[in-house]
């Protein structure tokens, strides 16, 4: 393994057993902060696909139902739908369900849920072509066998032992390759990468959507899908895994320092 990608887990590891130590948190406390914290995710990750919202306009759709002037119909149901999907998320990371094809499908039915009803939880059925991307999605007649390739190595990552976030970057990155979904797959890929996180005692990272973590991303992914070069997409999954354990810690108070 790359010895700065080993240095970045072993840093991810150390945090998380820090926080591991401080719990049971404090219920109330706890869910005033993940409600914060969904809300910024849920933000980001709308920005990243070019939803308008401000982090402000995202928290009153939210908390108040408020419905924003100029902003699309559409642009509020994402909003909605991806919190909605946070939640699915985390129960489901709290079940001894196994994550499936399943799985994705029915995050993916919520990330769509009002948007696209034809297309919500189905594979697509045409090709697609990503936009600025040298990446050409597999034909429609593949998906089946891919997704179901997919899964299977996802399970031998299991068996083997792999690290938790190598194996999350995995679902993420191989899930966005295979661009099953006719729209929604980032969306998708993030939350099903934050599921498998939460389900092995990790934060969910929060990718980043200004211009240039933006970049960053599309770059990491763009390397790994034409280059088979997956290196840097894990970097960067590890050190947001980074941030979001030391700043869940430090909005509790402690610095990841001591």
């Amino acid at each position: 393994m790359n010895g700065e990608l080993k240095e970045l887990l072993h840093e991810c590891d150390t945090l998380k057993n820090k926080l591991s130590g401080l719990r049971p948190l404090p219920a109330e406390s706890l869910k005033k902060i993940e409600e914060a914290l969904a809300i910024e995710y849920t933000y980001e990750s709308n920005r990243i696909e070019g939803n308008t919202l401000t982090l402000q306009e995202t928290a009153l759709v939210v908390n108040e139902g408020v419905t924003i002037a100029g902003k699309s119909m559409r642009e509020h149901l994402e909003t909605i739908n991806h919190i909605e999907a946070i939640g699915y998320i985390k129960d489901f990371a709290k079940s001894d369900i196994d994550i499936s094809e399943r799985t994705i499908k029915e995050i993916h039915a919520l990330v769509l849920h009002g948007i696209d009803r034809e297309n919500a939880g189905r594979y697509r059925n045409v090709p697609v072509m990503i936009s600025g991307s040298t990446h050409m999605p597999p034909q429609p007649y593949l998906l089946d066998k891919l997704m179901e390739d997919f899964m299977m190595k996802f399970h031998e990552k299991e068996q083997d032992h792999e690290h938790p976030v190598l194996t999350a970057a995995y679902l993420h990155d191989e899930l966005v390759r295979i661009h099953p979904f006719i729209d929604g797959n980032g969306r998708t890929s993030r939350l099903l990468m934050n599921l498998y996180l939460l389900r092995n005692g990790y934060t969910i990272v929060n990718l980043k959507g200004d211009n240039e973590d933006k970049i960053s991303y599309y770059k990491a992914l763009e390397a790994s899908h034409t280059g088979n070069r997956p290196l840097d997409f894990r970097k960067l999954v590890a050190q947001a895994e980074i941030s979001s354990l030391e700043r869940y810690l430090s909005i509790l108070g402690y610095s990841a320092t001591n």
